[in-house]
C-alpha cells in the first residue's frame, strides 16, 4: 500500500508533489482539529489529586481543640478544617410536636483520625464540656440549660427548655472532640494536653507534623488528607499553615511565591500584591455600629437628638475612604447577607433636622485600636463638625474595651462590632435583659415591644411569621435609634489564580472559607 503509494508520488511533477503535499498538510491539520473537538465535547475537565497548598496566617496556634475554642485566628482555622460539625455527621434528624426535643442520629461507622470510633458518647462529652464553666467556651451560652442523652452509639436526644427556631445552627457550629482523648483529664486542666498543638480529629485533614524554631515560634504545621474522613478524600495533597509574626512578612512572601493564599487582608495592602492572584471577597453574618449611652450622656436619651446624629452621617463615603468599597452599608440589626433583613424598612427613612441638636453639644468615642475604625473616628468627627457637634475620641486596646469599659458600661459612645449566627437570632445583642455585663446590649436598649419581637422570633417556626415579627423588629429598633449602624466589611481572601473550587460567598465566620476545603484543587483533568 505505501509502496504504491509511493511510486505514484514519484510519478508527480515538482508542481504536482508541492500541491499533493500541501491537501495532505490540510487533511493532517483539520484531521487533528476534528479530533481536538470530539475528544473536547466528548470530555469534561474534572479536578486532580496532587498539589500542595501553603496557607499564610498571621499568629500562632496555641489550642487546635474545639473545647478550648476562643478567637484566636490561628486555631479557629485549624479547628474548622481538623474537626467535622454535629451537623455534618448527622445522617437524619428528629423534632417533637412541642419543638422541644431533638433527635440526632450519626451516620454509621464515623472514626477519627487514629481509627477509634467516633459515637454519640463523643457528641455529649463535647456538649457537657461546653457547658462546664471551667471550659470558658464561647459556646457556652448556646447550650445553657440543654440536657445532651445518648441512646445508643449512634442516636442523641437533645431537651430544650423551651423551642429555639434556630437550633440547627447549633449543630452546625459544634464541632465535636473525641472523648477517648480528653475524658481523663479535668476541664480546668484540657490547656496542658500535648493534643492542643498535636489533634485528633475527623475532618478532611489530620495532623501530620509541627516545625518548631528554637525561639519556640511555631512556624509550619502540615497536614494530610484523612484516610478515614466520611466523604470522598481531599484533591489537595498537602495542606501547610505557615505563621508569621507581621503581614509585611506574610505578603512578601506571598509575592516570593513561598505561601500560596492568606485571609484577612487589609484593603489598603491590595497595592503591595505583585504577582497574579485571585481576591475572593467573602460577606460575614457581622456589622459594626455606634452606640449610645444615655445614662452617660444625657442628651443621648433623646431619639429625634440620635436620629439627626445618625442623618448627619455619610457613610458611603466612609466606606469608600476606610475600605476602598470593600464593604457593605449595614441599616439595622439584621445584615442583608441574613434570612429576614427588610430593606423597606430602610427605603422611606425618617429625617431629622439640625434644629434638634443642643448648641455646643459634646461627645466622647471610645474606639478600639484598630487601625480601620480608628479611620472611621476621624471621618465621623468630620461630618459631626458639620452640624455643630464637637467630639473627642479615646482610643483604647481592645482587651481594654473588652475588660474594663464594656463590662462596666462607662462609654458615652462606642464603636464596636457585633457578629451574629449566619441567623437572625439577635436576642442577645437587643434584648432589655442584656444591657449589663455579660450581656452584649451595648446600646443598654430597651424596649417591650422588641423583646416581646425577639421572643416570637426566637421560637416562630412558621415562617411568615417570624418575618413579620422580623419586619417589625427591624422597624421599632430603627426609629428608636439606639445605635447608629455603620457598615460590614467585606473579608478578602487571596489565593493563586489556579485555585479552584472555593465556591462560597457567603460564611458564617473568616474560619468558615475552608468550609468546602475537600473540593479546593490546583490540578485538572478530562474525562469521557
Amino acid at each position: 500500500m505505501f509502496y504504491l503509494i509511493s511510486q505514484i508520488f514519484s510519478s508527480f511533477s515538482r508542481r504536482e508533489r508541492q500541491i499533493f503535499s500541501g491537501v495532505l498538510l490540510i487533511f493532517i491539520v483539520s484531521g487533528l482539529f476534528v479530533s481536538l473537538n470530539a475528544y473536547y465535547s466528548a470530555t469534561k475537565e474534572q479536578p486532580a489529586a496532587g498539589g500542595r497548598y501553603l496557607e499564610g496566617v498571621v499568629g500562632q496556634p496555641t489550642f487546635i481543640n474545639p473545647l478550648l475554642e476562643q478567637n484566636n485566628e490561628a486555631d479557629v482555622d485549624l479547628i474548622e478544617i481538623l474537626f467535622s460539625n454535629l451537623f455534618e455527621l448527622t445522617e437524619k434528624y428528629e423534632i417533637s410536636n412541642d419543638g422541644k426535643v431533638w433527635t440526632i442520629f450519626l451516620k454509621k461507622d464515623l472514626k477519627w483520625s487514629d481509627d477509634k470510633p467516633l459515637t454519640a458518647a463523643d457528641v455529649v462529652f463535647t456538649v457537657e464540656t461546653i457547658q462546664n464553666s471551667d471550659a470558658r467556651s464561647p459556646q457556652t451560652p448556646s447550650w445553657q440549660g440543654i440536657i445532651a442523652e445518648k441512646i445508643n452509639d449512634n442516636e442523641i436526644r437533645f431537651t430544650l427548655k423551651s423551642p429555639y427556631a434556630f437550633f440547627l445552627d447549633n449543630l452546625r457550629l459544634l464541632k465535636i472532640a473525641p472523648r477517648h482523648i480528653f475524658a481523663g483529664i479535668p476541664v480546668a486542666n484540657l490547656k496542658l494536653s500535648g493534643y492542643n498543638l498535636e489533634p485528633i480529629g475527623s475532618g478532611p485533614f489530620q495532623f501530620n507534623r509541627l516545625t518548631t524554631e528554637k525561639s519556640g515560634f511555631i512556624s509550619e504545621i502540615s497536614l494530610l488528607p484523612n484516610a478515614n474522613y466520611y466523604r470522598p478524600p481531599p484533591f489537595l495533597e498537602e495542606l501547610i499553615f505557615k505563621f508569621y509574626q507581621r503581614e509585611e512578612d506574610l505578603i512578601r512572601d506571598f509575592n516570593l511565591k513561598k505561601i500560596s493564599g492568606f485571609g484577612g487582608l487589609n484593603p489598603d495592602n491590595l497595592s503591595d500584591l505583585k504577582i497574579n492572584h485571585q481576591l475572593i471577597t467573602l460577606h460575614l453574618p457581622r456589622y459594626y455600629a455606634l452606640f449610645f449611652n444615655g445614662n452617660l450622656q444625657p442628651a443621648l436619651k433623646d431619639k429625634k437628638i440620635r436620629q439627626a446624629l445618625r442623618q448627619a452621617l455619610d457613610r458611603r463615603a466612609i466606606i469608600k475612604k476606610v475600605f476602598a468599597g470593600y464593604a457593605a452599608l449595614t441599616d439595622g440589626p439584621i445584615p442583608p447577607t441574613i434570612e429576614g433583613y427588610d430593606k423597606s424598612v430602610y427605603d422611606n427613612q425618617s429625617t431629622a433636622t439640625n434644629d434638634q441638636l443642643p448648641k455646643e453639644l459634646e461627645l466622647h468615642l471610645i474606639t478600639p485600636d484598630i487601625p480601620f475604625l480608628i479611620k472611621t473616628a476621624k471621618l465621623i468627627k468630620e461630618d459631626w463638625e458639620k452640624i455643630g457637634v464637637r467630639l473627642t475620641s479615646n482610643v483604647l486596646s481592645i482587651n481594654n474595651i473588652n475588660q474594663n469599659i464594656i463590662r462596666t458600661r462607662e462609654y458615652p459612645l462606642l464603636i464596636f462590632g457585633n457578629i451574629l449566627k449566619n441567623n437572625p437570632d439577635v436576642y442577645a445583642f437587643w434584648h432589655s435583659s442584656e444591657k449589663f455585663y455579660p450581656g452584649l446590649n451595648l446600646a443598654l436598649y430597651e424596649n417591650k415591644e422588641v423583646d416581646k419581637l425577639l421572643e416570637k422570633i426566637r421560637q416562630e417556626s412558621n415562617l411568615e411569621k417570624r418575618q413579620a415579627a422580623l419586619s417589625q423588629l427591624q422597624k421599632t429598633i430603627h426609629e428608636d435609634a439606639p445605635a447608629i449602624f455603620l457598615f460590614n466589611p467585606n473579608y478578602l481572601y487571596v489565593a493563586p489564580a489556579e485555585l479552584q473550587g472555593f465556591d462560597l460567598a457567603f460564611a458564617p465566620s473568616p474560619s468558615h472559607r475552608f468550609e468546602n476545603i475537600a473540593k479546593w484543587h490546583l490540578k485538572t483533568k478530562r474525562e469521557f
